[in-house]
């Protein structure tokens, strides 16, 4: 993937590199050595406060613990490395609740279509109670997640033909999605025809028009950029999405209980400084990628809201997720379904 020099973080990141290296004098004192594969760039916002937090634990539990970060897809696609932190063969792994939810299905209710508004709806949910009914589905797949989600954002249309303005803009846009029965859903719903594809295969397929528009976060459009091959990105906010960094259950339970209590300290508080992060850049965003030719437009999510209501999309999944879990959400964004 390419990467990435945003002067918004060129300072943070040039104080705090990337290790791709495992370095001996490491591999001597660390009595636990944990790999963490991702798949965005190692300038992200992600990556440069998790390699923050792998120096604060290395520190903090005097060389006992050694995080090592191999982003960029360095070590598979989302599929693969979800089978690998499964397995054990890694550690760590950040998944998407979308791309997640292909094992745990209950992942993708951040994400509904059109459901949260804003952040402020966003963090008391996931913060709290509907946070507290994710985590626990997960942990009986045999994973463990920290308790805070970091941020990806809220997902937006970008296209090479026209701009999505409304519903009808939908139909027959085919659009690039990750592999997610939500997405699907939704977007069939809409009237568009979304093709599941893993993020390595995003940009040769807008560049080949094998689709002709992806949805990903702003701060997504920019890193791999899509500004290259698409035109138009309409400001959508169709999902709201985090990525849950996971660790392997049996690996969690080995750590002792002080290494494990710093582990999750600092990881958990890398996860509020890459949410900062995340809202700094998305402000500075939409000009940096005018600047590169993109345009812009903002529709009401009113009728897309009542096109799901009205199709029964969100009926569905009440029924998908069950009354629990769904009555959680709408304590949090109003009434859906």
């Amino acid at each position: 993937m390419p990467k990435i020099g945003r002067r918004a973080f060129a300072a943070t990141a040039a104080t705090a590199p990337v290790v791709f290296s495992i370095r001996p004098s490491r591999a001597q004192t660390a009595e636990f050595v944990f790999k963490f594969g991702n798949n965005v760039p190692e300038t992200y916002p992600l990556n440069v406060r998790a390699t923050q937090a792998a120096d604060r634990i290395r520190s903090a539990t005097n060389g006992r613990f050694d995080l090592r970060i191999f982003p960029a897809g360095q070590l598979g696609t989302d599929t693969d490395m979800l089978s690998q932190v499964r397995s054990g063969a890694i550690e760590f792994y950040t998944a998407s609740g979308l791309v997640l939810s292909t094992l745990v299905p209950l992942t993708a209710i951040n994400a509904l279509g059109f459901a949260f508004r804003d952040y402020s709806q966003v963090w008391p949910a996931m913060d709290g109670k509907l946070g507290d009914t994710i985590r626990a589905k997960i942990e009986t797949a045999g994973l463990h997640p920290i308790e805070k989600i970091f941020d990806i954002g809220f997902r937006e249309v970008s296209s090479s033909t026209h701009p999505i303005t409304d519903p009808e803009s939908f139909k027959g846009f085919k659009v690039r999605i990750p592999p997610s029965q939500l997405g699907v859903s939704m977007f069939r719903a809409l009237g568009a025809s979304p093709a599941t594809l893993n993020f390595a295969e995003a940009y040769t397929a807008l560049q080949t028009h094998v689709v002709d528009g992806q949805e990903n976060p702003l701060s997504i459009i920019d890193t791999a950029k899509f500004f290259e091959v698409q035109k138009y990105v309409s400001m959508t906010n169709h999902m709201w999405d985090g990525y849950w960094l996971l660790c392997n259950g049996r690996a969690w339970k080995s750590l002792p209980d002080d290494v494990r209590a710093v582990v999750s300290r600092e990881l958990n508080r890398a996860a509020e400084e890459d949410r900062m992060d995340i809202a700094a850049l998305d402000a500075s965003l939409k000009a940096r990628l005018e600047s590169k030719g993109m345009v812009f437009n903002t529709p009401d999510p009113e009728p897309f809201r009542s096109i799901l209501k009205r199709d029964g999309f969100y009926e569905q999944w009440r029924k998908t997720f069950g009354n629990e879990a769904w009555d959680v959400v709408e304590s949090y964004v109003g009434r859906l379904a």
